[in-house]
Formats: structure tokens, sequence, C-alpha cells
């Protein structure tokens, strides 16, 4: 099927995908338990014919069909999360290799965070044996506990040395959320390029190098539209061009972009350059010293301190404006995002606090222009790199307190300690069309929830799609067997001060039949947080919750820990799998809209309507059904698997669009008896 150098199929790609997915096919004879499926044909055969003569696929495939195994051209494959990425790169290539006795190349692309930057681990370690001249370059002092010093740096500094990817997905205790490791990755804001010492070493130098080199590139959706959006921009380009993208979980595209084709600055942002700048001036004093005037290497000492007393200026002014825009919202250090929409008038009374941040970083920057103008000892790369990120955060900065796109929402957003002041495209549909799409002869966007009312029209909307072939596989589950839908006779509405008691009743009620093995999906903290108490107090099953560990924490001890309950909200509701026994039941409090007070839902439906269209059956409605049938596909996950699933909002029955919703649910039988449940298990 491969040909012998590994870059595609032979000239009649249909036939050859085919008899790949025939009952004696290459993939039954080498995959042990392997099914040939109708479905999973007819899709194989779809994606080869827009693989062999162009053009756009849209395929709805439900768990199972093998999507991700698809691809006989050089081709880009995008998914929704790492975790997928990896199945891919390491179980899926494998197998398909072994299947088809080709010699094809893949390569994995992460975002540029997952890496280890060299030059800025070898920069920041010789920082430690001698601090230099400003505080805040010393990076564990401000930010890292002993712990890390102590036991952190002596395993990341070993890792290093012998690691041939620097990827820090290697190292499995790393955790998530080390402070460290900011101050190590190879950001994009502090890559020096080509003029990088250890450019030919560098991790992600070489990870490209081997993405060019390759027929199958394996990149997320994150690195899709952050690559796209450079290019829009034209800012060049991180992964190398293919002529076929392949889109998997492709509903999640839209969000994506979303935050990919606007502008964001944060206190976050605004503290890098700072810790990144008092490092890079404590260097030049370093080398002042140790040259000397005499050698004509270095700047004056009062240039440098010049430079410092901006930066002191800098980090003064966004202290000083950050806490008066979270106090504005009343920002707290709870991990709920609070998000508000702005015009010029509502941030009339900020404005000259940020006007004056942003000239005191403009201030910075013609500083260090005027330092590399005088230099005696040629370029420095590193100083010329804080010049354009200072640039880059005071051009921004102004884009935003001046909010008159009219193509873009305005929004501040807070999130823990975190205060951000963004804007995003009310509508990505032009911008993914032209970025992303045309770029490529071939794409496929696949999902296992693409269709709304049985059409494809919301997606293609959303997406900018023109022409296009279509095809739905029907899910390879027996839903009549292998599961219940249990909806309640009795609910009040979702807006009742009584809602939260009544969805912790039922709950209890469920979970004491199924023995735990839950998950719990709400659509706010607020009435997980009501529920989390009463389950708690009346069930003696393990609880978890959102919020308590990472995510994939949590995953992992809902999976190890017997008779276990997830209670979670949003993140929880896709991109989670657990197969078995483990998860037995799905419960959902409410139907999953967007609040129409988040400030991009909010500017979409104004847009949409002020067009004269109906934004809540045209995009509240359809969005929600694509949600929950995300949610509730948590459940099902293999031929073997049995469970419940169990949606508490009464407006399935009470409201005309719940009949849309209800269509959509998967076809299981329905009952409203909670005894039911305990037949259903025995």
């Amino acid at each position: 099927m491969w040909h012998t150098d590994g870059v595609g199929m032979s000239q009649n790609l249909g036939a050859d995908v085919s008899a790949v997915f025939s009952d004696g096919g290459p993939l039954a004879h080498s995959l042990g338990g392997f099914e040939p499926r109708q479905g999973q044909r007819r899709m194989a055969e779809a994606v080869a014919e827009v693989l062999d003569t162009g053009g756009t696929l849209l395929s709805e495939a439900g768990t199972g069909p093998g999507k991700t195994l698809l691809s006989g051209q050089r081709v880009l494959v995008s998914t929704g999360t790492k975790n997928l990425q990896e199945q891919i790169y390491f179980k899926d290539i494998p197998t398909l290799r072994a299947a088809l006795g080709g010699t094809f190349t893949a390569t994995l692309m992460k975002g540029r965070s997952n890496y280890l930057c060299l030059h800025r681990f070898q920069t920041m370690e010789g920082s430690f044996e001698s601090r230099g001249m400003f505080e805040a370059a010393d990076v564990f002092e401000r930010s890292s506990s002993e712990s890390e010093k102590s036991i952190f740096l002596p395993v990341i500094r070993d890792w290093a040395a012998r690691t041939a990817t620097g990827d820090r997905a290697e190292l499995e205790d790393l955790p998530e959320d080390l402070p460290l490791w900011a101050h190590i990755s190879a950001s994009a804001e502090t890559c020096l390029g080509a003029d990088c010492p250890q450019y030919s070493e560098c991790f992600v130098t070489r990870m490209r190098q081997r993405a060019t080199e390759s027929d199958v590139v394996i990149v997320n959706h994150h690195l899709l539209c952050a690559d796209a959006s450079v290019r829009h921009g034209s800012f060049g380009e991180v992964i190398p061009s293919c002529g076929a993208l392949v889109v998997d979980e492709a509903h999640q595209l839209e969000d994506v972009a979303t935050q990919y084709f606007g502008l964001a600055f944060s206190n976050y942002r605004v503290d890098d350059f700072v810790r990144d700048a008092g490092h890079a001036l404590s260097a030049t004093g370093a080398t002042h010293r140790q040259t000397g005037e005499a050698g004509g290497t270095a700047w004056e000492p009062r240039e440098i301190e010049a430079a410092a007393r901006g930066l002191t200026r800098i980090g003064d002014r966004a202290r000083h404006f950050f806490a008066r825009l979270a106090a504005a919202r009343g920002a707290g250090s709870g991990t709920q995002e609070a998000r508000a929409r702005y015009t010029v008038e509502t941030i009339a009374d900020y404005l000259e606090d940020g006007a004056a941040l942003a000239g005191t970083i403009e201030g910075f920057e013609a500083t260090i222009a005027l330092m590399l103008a005088s230099s005696a000892s040629g370029p420095n790369e590193t100083l010329a790199t804080l010049q354009r990120r200072a640039g880059e955060l005071h051009r921004e900065l102004r884009l935003l307190l001046r909010g008159d796109d009219p193509d873009l929402v305005y929004y501040l957003e807070t999130r823990g300690r975190g205060v951000f002041l963004r804007a995003a495209p009310v509508d990505v549909s032009r911008l993914v069309r032209e970025a992303l799409f045309d770029r490529f002869r071939s794409v496929v966007l696949t999902s296992a929830t693409l269709a709304v009312d049985n059409s494809f029209t919301y997606v293609k909307g959303r997406l900018g799609l023109r022409e296009t072939d279509e095809i739905r596989v029907p899910g390879e589950f027996d839903y009549t067997s292998q599961a219940l839908m249990y909806l309640p006779r009795r609910m009040p509405p979702p807006r009742s001060p009584a809602f939260a008691a009544a969805v912790a009743r039922e709950a209890i009620e469920i979970l004491r039949r199924t023995r735990g093995r839950a998950f719990v999906l709400f659509t706010s903290y607020a009435v997980l947080r009501a529920v989390q108490h009463e389950i708690e107090m009346a069930l003696p099953f393990p609880v978890l919750v959102q919020g308590q560990a990472p995510r994939s924490t949590l995953i992992q001890l809902f999976r190890t820990t017997p008779n276990a309950v997830l209670l979670a909200t949003s993140s929880f509701w896709q991109g989670v799998d657990v197969a078995g026994d483990a998860l037995s039941c799905v419960i959902v409090d409410k139907l999953p809209f967007a609040s129409p007070g988040d400030p991009v839902t909010a500017a979409r439906i104004d847009t949409i309507t002020a067009k004269g269209g109906d934004a809540f059956g045209d995009y509240q409605v359809p969005l929600a059904i694509l949600t929950l049938q995300q949610g509730l596909g948590r459940l099902i996950r293999h031929r073997t698997d049995r469970g419940v699933l169990a949606v508490l909002d009464p407006r399935l029955r009470t409201t005309g669009y719940g009949r849309r919703f209800l269509s959509a649910l998967p076809p299981a039988p329905v009952t409203h008896d909670l005894d039911a449940i305990s037949r259903f298990f025995r």
C-alpha cells in the first residue's frame, strides 16, 4: 500500500483503503481483536476520495471508527489535546506502520512551551553562581521554593543531558504547574532565533527539522491556530507546509481559533517581561564588570542603570494598573473565571493609568534601542529581543485601550491572580478559512459531534466552510443494551432557588444505585458547590472535585479509586476517556447553554440579531446540543461498557426546543423510574 520511500499510496487510493479495512486486510491480520466495520470502511473511503481529488470533507463518526489512523499522503493531523496527540504518535502510528509494512515517518509537534530552552536553562544556572545587580533577575528567589532548587533542578539538569526531544512530558514526576518551568521553557517571546548560541542543538529547531522531513505531522489545535495566526500576520511559520489537513475533534476548533486570532495583555505577561529584562540587564552588568570599559565590549554603567530604573517604573505602574482593574472586578484568589465586556467609555477611568504604563514600556524600548545603537561590541540578540517584546507590549496595550475595532469584542478577565485585557474576534469564520483551510489542497474535519438536526449547516457557518463533501457514520455502540437514559419526572426550573437542592437529591439517589462510579457534570460552580456538600454528607463514596488537583491527576485518581464520584464543570465535558466499570454513570445537571453574560457569547448573539437572525435557535441551541453530546459521550467508550446517562434539566420535556435536544441524545431506552437504574445494573 505504501511506497518503499514512505511518501504516499498507490494511484487507486480508494481501493487501497478499502482493502486495508477489509475482512482479510492488513489491519485484520496484524491487530488482535480487529473487527471490520462497514461504517469504518465508508469513512476511510470518503477520506481517501478527498485526499485523492482535493476539497473538504465533513465527517461525523462516533468513537471507534479509527478516525485517527487515516492518512496516506503527506498530511498534517491536528487533535484536540496533547494526550490524543501522544496516543496517535506512540500507539496508532506504530500500529499502522506494522499493519501496512511501510516505512513512513511521523513527527509529534507541540507548542514551544512544552520544550526546554537550552540557552535559558544554561543562562539561569549561571546566575545561581553569581547573582546579578538586579533582584528581578534572581528567578528562584522571586518565584521558586527551596524544594524546587533542591529537588527539581537536579532532576531537570540530569534529564537535559540525555533527552533527545526536550519534551517535558518525559518528566512524568514534574508538577504541571511548576513555576520553574516557565523560566526555562522555549517561549516564543524570549527566543533568539538563528542568533542563539544553542540554535543547532535547540530542541525546537530539531523538532521543526524532523517535521519538515516527515510524511505525517501531528499537532494539536492550539499549535495549529497559533501557527495560522502568525502566518496571517506575516510573522513566519511554525508548522511545515503540508498538502492535506485532518482535524480531529473539529467541534473544538472555533473556540481555539477565537483565542489565537485575538489580543491579550496581562499582569503575567508584564511580570515575565520584567523578570526576563532584569535578568538580561544583570548579565549585561556582569559583562561590563568582567571586561571593563577599556575592552570596548560593554555599555556604560549609567546606561544600564537608566534601563534598570525604567524597568522598575514598568513594574510599579503595571502593579497599580492591574490592581485597579482587579478591584473593579472584585477579583479574588479563587479558580473561577470572571469576564466583563468593556468599551472605551466603560474603561475610561483606567485609560490614564493604562496609557502611562504603555508610555513607560515605550520609553524602556527607546532606552534599549539607544544601548544597541551605542554598542561597540556588535549586535546583542538578547537586548534586541527585549526591544521587540517591549514594542509588542505597548502597541498591543494601546490597541486594547482604544477598543474601537467593530470586528472584535473587548473584555476584562480575572482568573485567580491573573488579570487580562482581551480582544477576541466576534466571527472567526473568514479568518479560519483564509488563514487555515485555504492553505491545504485537502481538508478533513471529523468529530463524534458535528451535526445538529441531522445537518452540518451549523458547523459550516461557524468555520466558514463552503463546498463540502459530507458523511455521517453511525456509532458502533448498541445504546439499546449498553445504556439507560434517566430523566426525572419532576424538577424545578433551573433558575429556581430550589434547583440545586433538587439536583443534589436526584444525584444522591442515582449514585446510591450506581455505587458511585460516576461523573456529575455541572454548568456552574455555584450548583457544584451546593451539591458537593450534600453528596459528601449523604454517601460513603470517595468524592473528587475539580480544582482539588490538576485535571490529569484527578482523572487518574478516578480511574484507580473504587466507587469514586467526580464533580466537575466545563473542562471535563470533553476529552476525558475512562473505559470500563470505573465510569458507569454520567449525570448532567442542566442543558449546557453558553452564558449570555459571557462577552464573546453576548457579542455573537448581538451580531446575529443585528443581521436579522435567530441567535437562540441558530447559535445558542446548536452549540448547547453539541456540548451536551460531548458530556454524555464520556460514558460509553467501548463495546463492553454499560452505564446510565442522566439529564436533570426539566426543559427537555417542557420546552419546544427540548425536542431538538432529545432527538440528539443517544438512542438509549428512557426511564423516569429510579428503580430501573438498579434493575439495569442487576
